[in-house]
């Protein structure tokens, strides 16, 4: 079976080609002119809400995940929040949007959970990132591309997006796919996959070290207006874990899965 991997890429060539958008979008006089950002929009409604999460991670865990979190979704044209990330645009003219945010990000493992001597490994948690966001809205759908880097130094690590993302409405339904690509870098993939010596040493299991990955994956999400006030939110996002991912010990599944299901209240 043949390996998706990104040697040819590195995080530096990532973040330093995204940094140069930026440089180019907020350093020129010309970019009020150029772009024409919108104004704030003061009847921007905010949506607040409980969502239930159901997870069937790629960790060779006991069962399947399930977590109840607060979602928040906001977008006023400056600032937004989208479920567990939130930002603030540099360039949004309605057709291009650059913004700086942060997010949720990254796997969890909790030995607790695990079969037979994965019980011994080290508890691997999730992080928050920092990073950059480019869209560009086309007739025939929008092309974003992401770069972030965890910024409470868990792994350390660098991880990238290449997404397509479509929109249809019918009536009170609204769905939203998208696919793409997300690069995670050697110091992401070592962190979350592999298995150091010392833990090979106390638990018998193989020493992995993992490299960067190229991951494939689809997202679709929808929202019901229920009616003026309430909304309902359904999210299905699934990842493929190349051989980089795959061949670490600690995995058993090919594919990572959340499911999500939401209600929010709209003020």
């Amino acid at each position: 079976m043949s390996k998706l991997s990104a040697p040819f890429i590195t995080s530096r060539t990532l973040l330093t080609a995204l940094t140069a958008t930026v440089l180019f979008g907020i350093g020129s006089h010309a970019n009020a002119a150029l772009f024409k950002n919108l104004p704030a929009d003061q009847d921007a409604e905010l949506s607040v809400g409980v969502n239930v999460l159901y997870s069937k991670s790629a960790y060779d865990l006991d069962d399947e995940q399930v977590r109840v979190l607060p979602g928040v979704f906001y977008d006023n044209n400056k600032f937004y929040a989208r479920g567990a990330q939130a930002g603030a645009y540099i360039v949004n003219d309605g057709t291009n949007q650059l913004a700086a945010y942060v997010q949720l990000a990254g796997s969890e493992f909790d030995p607790d959970d695990a079969n037979g001597v994965l019980q011994g490994l080290d508890e691997r948690k999730a992080s928050a990132a920092a990073g950059l966001s480019y869209l560009r809205r086309t007739p025939v759908g929008g092309f974003r591309i992401q770069a972030a880097t965890d910024v409470l130094d868990r792994s350390g690590g660098t991880t990238a997006r290449l997404t397509y993302l479509a929109r249809i409405t019918k009536n009170k339904l609204t769905v939203y796919p998208s696919i793409g690509f997300e690069y995670h870098d050697d110091e992401y993939n070592e962190y979350y996959y592999g298995v150091s010596d010392q833990e090979s040493a106390d638990t018998g299991v193989a020493a992995y070290k993992s490299n960067s990955s190229l991951n494939p994956y689809i997202n679709i999400s929808a929202n019901y207006d229920i009616n003026e006030r309430f909304a309902g939110f359904f999210n299905q996002s699934l990842s493929y874990l190349p051989n980089e991912q795959y061949d670490s010990p600690m995995v058993d599944s090919r594919t990572d899965a959340t499911t999500t299901l939401g209600l929010l209240y709209k003020f």
